[in-house]
């Protein structure tokens, strides 16, 4: 599975029978890039930023897990490769973590449109998430979704700067209800560097 590349194609998927021979192994041998590429941002909310190798190994559980056979795949394909960064931007899934499920609802109905409140700062520049192309994630009443697919488009001076080591990057919350922020690691900075062209 090439960093670089930008598509997961039907030739890449392997039938349910094999992914399961090799299951254990291709899961373990994501647990280290998936670590650098988890940032906790506050008390609930981890971002997981995506790139090939992890929608990859989405869809071939979802693949496992539903049993579609052929038919599944190009519906999986359909989800999942847009949220491959295609070299100018970094995609993450946003979870809003709360194992208490009344706690995580009552915080939930606080936390409307909370997707449209993250940011990534590099130096003086600060660059606004966009929610990725999904049903809207807040309902009527107020509550949102534990779970948001966010996507940070750079200009090349700004992927130039993420890539340097002088400035810090900075992802944060500013939504009024949960305002919080966490510098990028050195390590993390390096992994997610490896999805811009």
């Amino acid at each position: 599975m090439p960093e670089a590349q930008r598509k997961i194609t039907q030739a890449d998927i392997l039938s349910v029978p094999e992914y399961d021979q090799q299951r254990k192994s291709l899961k373990a041998n994501l647990v280290p890039m998936k670590k650098l590429r988890r940032v906790e941002v506050g008390p609930f909310a981890t971002f997981y930023f995506e790139n090939y190798a992890t929608m990859w190994l989405q869809v071939q559980e979802m693949l496992r897990i539903e049993k579609g056979g052929e038919e599944q795949i190009a519906g999986e394909l359909e989800v999942y490769n847009p949220l491959i960064p295609q070299g100018d931007e970094l995609i993450a899934t946003m979870m809003l973590e709360i194992e208490d499920a009344n706690r995580r609802n009552t915080v939930l109905l606080t936390l409307g449109g909370i997707e449209e409140n993250v940011f990534l700062e590099i130096g003086g520049d600060v660059i606004a998430a966009t929610p990725t192309d999904y049903d809207d994630r807040t309902t009527a009443d107020g509550k949102t979704s534990s779970v948001h697919w966010l996507r940070f488009k750079l200009t090349p001076d700004q992927i130039a700067h993420f890539r340097g080591s002088s400035e810090r990057v900075v992802l944060g919350l500013s939504h009024p209800n949960y305002g919080h922020m966490a510098v990028l690691t050195a390590e993390a900075r390096a992994a997610l560097a490896k999805d811009f062209a």
